[in-house]
């Protein structure tokens, strides 16, 4: 049983995944969305969560520095919702994702020399890795999580 951890944007929603023991976090992938036109990508999950025997989801919040919420966060709370909808018995937990993205920038430009070009590619889903291994880190073991 595997975490699905989500950086969900208006455009994008990367997605990691957690190894069986709860561990470590990798990079799954970019699922396209649109928020304008309420397309949200959900086939595709669904998809992932059914062929990775998902146990729960780590949506991340990008609140603000001062910790308020804004309507960034209000969108993944959101996307939390329609998940739940889908699948009521998932567990789905919230991770803050401060300044993920900009550790994930910082990591491909500094330690992979990635052109900022190139980062686009990668970054939703490396922010997305980011978010489930700070929760993994900040929760312990996989059979205590959720």
């Amino acid at each position: 049983m595997r975490l699905l951890g989500l950086d969900v944007g208006s455009k994008t929603v990367g997605v990691a995944q957690s190894d069986p023991l709860g561990w470590t976090a990798q990079a799954v992938e970019i699922i396209r969305i649109n928020e304008d036109e309420e397309v949200f990508g959900l086939e595709r999950l669904s998809e992932l969560i059914k062929e990775r025997q998902v146990a729960g989801i780590v949506i991340g919040l990008p609140k603000n520095m001062n910790n308020t919420e804004g309507p960034r966060v209000e969108a993944a709370r959101h996307y939390g919702e329609l998940i739940q909808e889908l699948f009521p018995d998932l567990p789905i937990d919230f991770q803050d994702e401060r300044l993920t993205t900009v550790q994930a920038s910082r990591m491909l430009i500094e330690e992979a020399d990635v052109s900022r070009q190139k980062q686009k590619a990668v970054i939703d889903e490396l922010a997305a890795t980011l978010i489930l291994q700070n929760y993994l880190d900040r929760h312990g073991k996989l059979t205590s999580q959720l």
